[in-house]
């Protein structure tokens, strides 16, 4: 159990999409706005783990044509993502209007977060918690992996929610947005990279 435990802390804890993402939107956007990102990242990374429980998730990614799709629209995606982070606040007339990501928009994110799935994958197949029934054992993996994921969560969009509040000048916010929005962008250059060789 303890294993699992420290797992399930390491593998939420790095940075990936869904951190990176919340910690941008809440230096980009704020609190309001960073609540409901999260609340959509946790319905999504919940049906993320559904569909890894039930195998819908293992069926799907053996059609090859359908993990490359997933892999350049998880790319595109987090692109924009960045893009939005990054000129959040700026003077470019087609950002300036832009909503900050909400619901939907974590929810497509971690539909694709490839990290979502092999997190996932990892933490469901790859450990044994005793010798309980499998049905006790996944949804005690639920419990812990929620447990977890929300403070986890918190904690990032509380850094993020931070720098906002902390009511830099524009220039030195802006940097942080891109900084955001680059530690993304690295982000899905990983992601491309492990996609071509997986």
């Amino acid at each position: 159990m303890e294993v699992f435990i420290l797992a399930v802390f390491f593998l939420l804890i790095t940075p990936g999409p869904g951190v990176l993402s919340t910690a941008g939107v809440g230096a980009s956007f704020g609190s309001h706005a960073g609540y409901r990102y999260v609340f959509g990242l946790f319905i999504g990374t919940n049906l993320v783990a559904l569909a890894v429980v039930t195998g819908l998730a293992g069926l799907l990614l053996t059609i090859p044509l359908l993990r490359i799709v997933l892999l350049y629209a998880s790319i595109a995606y987090l692109c924009y993502l960045a893009l939005r982070i990054a000129l959040a606040g700026s003077n470019i007339a087609f950002i300036k209007s832009a909503k900050p990501p909400g619901i939907v928009d974590a929810l497509i994110l971690q539909a694709i977060n490839p990290k979502a799935y092999v997190v996932n994958i990892t933490l469901f197949t790859g450990f044994q918690i005793s010798s309980m029934p499998i049905w006790q054992e996944v949804l005690w993996k639920f419990a812990i992996i929620n447990i977890i994921w929300i403070p986890i969560h918190l904690l990032w969009l509380a850094v993020g929610i931070g720098l906002k509040k902390l009511a830099l000048p524009a220039r030195i916010q802006r940097s942080i947005n891109m900084v955001m929005a680059l530690a993304l962008l690295a982000v899905v250059a990983l992601a491309a990279r492990v996609g071509q060789t997986a």
